[in-house]
């Protein structure tokens, strides 16, 4: 470990969740339901535990097999999550949107790894997974944007066309957002941890240069790619 990096102990780490109370205690005082945001604290909390472990384990097995099936199980998840917003899931959806965010973000996480970054072994796990963690994320909430705007859209008897369109521009509108802002309103989480680990901000910006593009990328190809097969037959 570098050596200029602070080790966080669970004891310190606890501290974070003073301001995470108070939300809570807002949300309670001004009686708003609580039950969804305790359950996902709760689950973040678990997830991010356990997936610590499995990275390390898989870090030091360095198999192939491993990395597919872990991209595999976040691929089904994100496609499953990303309709969460709508009231009526089925199969048929459901398959819509694991293909958008397949074509999306896998072909994205190709161009990634294989020829920004030029990886030595393809699988690397320690690039692949957190870097397809990221793409899937953002492929998985521009697909849940699109199809609850364009499912809103249709529902209110807007064509085809005009639903399309403004569906895919309200799921890129965080990410367009995230666009004007970064470097002068914010330095994304994946910058300020390399700068934090003793990484050149040089570096640390052109990776960022990277993520941002990706996620972009991803992102409005996965919602495009849900819209077109959304259309009725």
């Amino acid at each position: 470990m570098n050596p200029n990096i602070y080790s966080i102990s669970l004891v310190n780490l606890l501290w974070i969740f003073i301001p995470v109370g108070i939300v809570i205690f807002l949300l309670i005082k001004w009686s708003i339901g609580v039950g969804s945001t305790l359950n996902g604290i709760i689950r973040m909390f678990i997830q991010l535990f356990l997936i610590g472990y499995a990275l390390n384990f898989i870090f030091t097995v360095d198999q192939p097999t491993f990395v597919l099936a872990i991209l595999s199980v976040m691929l089904a998840t994100a496609a499953l999550i990303a309709l969460r917003p709508l009231a009526e899931r089925n199969k048929s959806l459901y398959l819509k949107s694991l293909m958008a965010i397949v074509c999306g973000s896998v072909f994205t996480l190709i161009i990634v790894t294989q020829l920004v970054l030029s990886l030595t072994t393809w699988y690397e796990p320690r690039y692949i997974i957190p870097l397809a963690g990221m793409i899937f994320a953002n492929s998985m909430n521009s697909v849940s944007l699109a199809a609850e705007r364009f499912k809103s859209e249709t529902t209110n008897g807007k064509p085809y066309t005009e639903a399309r369109s403004t569906a895919l521009q309200a799921a890129l509108i965080p990410i367009t957002n995230s666009l004007f802002a970064v470097g002068i309103v914010s330095l994304p989480g994946m910058m300020t941890g390399q700068i934090l680990s003793g990484i050149s901000p040089l570096i640390a910006a052109r990776y960022q240069i990277m993520v941002m593009c990706m996620i972009f990328g991803s992102a409005g190809i996965s919602a495009g790619v849900f819209l077109l097969l959304s259309k009725e037959k």
